[in-house]
């Protein structure tokens, strides 16, 4: 269970440039939640995530995984039981490395490397396992380096790079916003095939609100810092784009835009 217990962050305090991101907020992900986030352009989606993570620090209030505070917890180590897969698939493999050392370096995360090789070739066979469930031919192209890939398969792989040790937490901060409709889609059906199968506690933040709606088992909209629409369950289930894009306008007539 993920907890976030009256979350103060803000940036600039005590300036004329003072801005409040979260205001005493809290929230609670119950374990096997598959919980898809949406909101506007500084809603906080992706602070809530950099916070959870320890990107950023909070002024004030408490980070909790399985009841114990993480809250001055450094990156490095929150990382460990947390897999992360960013927009930019660049950010999830290392361009220089062949696929096969890529594989090998996620497969050691949070291990110690001592005096022997980082590619273990005994695990060749595990690896192109794993690589086959994308359906990608990367099984096959092994001694290739990551940065000829294109960026749906770099995506495929940081995702499936995040999961093969175990985690409490998945990450997913906006991971098909820079891919085009027809890998964001197979990318897509990855995430819903690899959350399923390994029974991941996920946070995903999304702009498509037709992921938001199709994909996990709770929905939230965010607005200004604060959870203003939470749906789980039957009532997630019910929930359509096309009222989520009604919120979205609402909202929008309200702020003026």
């Amino acid at each position: 269970m993920l907890e976030l217990k009256h979350i103060n962050k803000y940036y600039n305090q005590g300036t004329v440039n003072e801005m409040c991101l979260f205001e005493d907020f809290s929230l609670t992900i119950g374990d096997g939640e598959f919980v898809s986030v949406v909101g506007s352009n500084g809603s906080g989606k992706t602070s809530m995530l950099n916070i959870i993570c320890g990107s950023i620090p909070v002024d004030s209030g408490q980070i909790s995984i399985g009841g114990k505070d993480i809250t001055r917890m450094p990156e490095h180590r929150r990382l460990r039981a947390i897999g992360r897969v960013y927009q930019n698939p660049a950010m999830g493999t290392c361009p220089n490395m062949t696929i096969l050392e890529n594989m090998s370096m996620a497969d050691t995360k949070g291990k110690s490397f001592n005096l022997r090789p980082g590619t273990d070739r005994k695990r060749i066979d595990y690896y192109r396992e794993n690589l086959k469930i994308l359906g990608l031919g990367l099984e096959d192209k092994l001694d290739v380096k990551v940065g000829v890939l294109s960026g749906g398969q770099r995506q495929a792989m940081a995702l499936l790079m995040s999961t093969m040790t175990p985690i409490e937490f998945l990450i997913l901060d906006e991971h098909t916003a820079a891919l085009d409709p027809k890998t964001a889609e197979t990318i897509m059906e990855l995430t819903g095939k690899i959350v399923e199968e390994k029974k991941l506690t996920t946070i995903m933040v999304t702009h498509n609100l037709r992921y938001a709606a199709d994909y996990g088992n709770r929905l939230l909209m965010m607005h200004q810092g604060k959870v203003i629409l939470d749906k789980s369950g039957e009532r997630k289930k019910e929930t359509q784009t096309e009222d989520l894009l009604a919120l979205f306008n609402e909202i929008s007539v309200e702020c003026g835009n």
